[in-house]
């Protein structure tokens, strides 16, 4: 689960992209994503906190990186959330947290639409939450 959170923080990757991940699609530090949601391929840089992540995940023989199906995630990361007393957080939450860190971190808004995948920028607007704190420093 660990391995899952930090992928999806670090890279803003859907749940079933994740899960879909294969050894094989990662060169150096990126991931190529040949099918996403939206039917486009994209690629997806990889921080040294997701490289570690994946490293950390056991080999399979059938070359993905995650063992279980989207549903195991999903359930695994709610009853983890309900035994740590936070309530309403889903996995899907992780891709817009994601999403925000990296304007957080001073990327563009092309540079972040093309991690995440987002087809329009109307889109990402919604999956961008930034904190006022982290704005205010950027002032200074």
């Amino acid at each position: 689960m660990k391995a899952f959170v930090t992928l999806a923080i670090e890279t803003a990757m859907r749940r079933g992209e994740i899960v879909g991940l294969q050894r094989g699609w990662i060169k150096g530090r990126v991931a190529y994503l040949p099918d996403t949601k939206n039917g486009t391929p994209r690629a997806v840089p990889l921080s040294i906190r997701a490289i570690e992540a994946i490293a950390s995940v056991p080999l399979r023989i059938d070359g993905k990186v995650f063992e279980f199906k989207d549903d195991h995630y999903s359930k695994s990361f709610l009853r983890a959330c309900r035994d740590a007393g936070i309530e309403d957080l889903h996995t899907h939450d992780l891709r817009h947290e994601a999403t925000s860190r990296l304007f957080e971190k001073g990327l563009d808004v092309m540079q972040v639409k093309s991690i995440t995948g987002h087809k329009s920028l109307q889109m990402l607007n919604r999956y961008t939450h930034l904190k006022a704190d982290e704005l205010a420093r950027l002032l200074d």
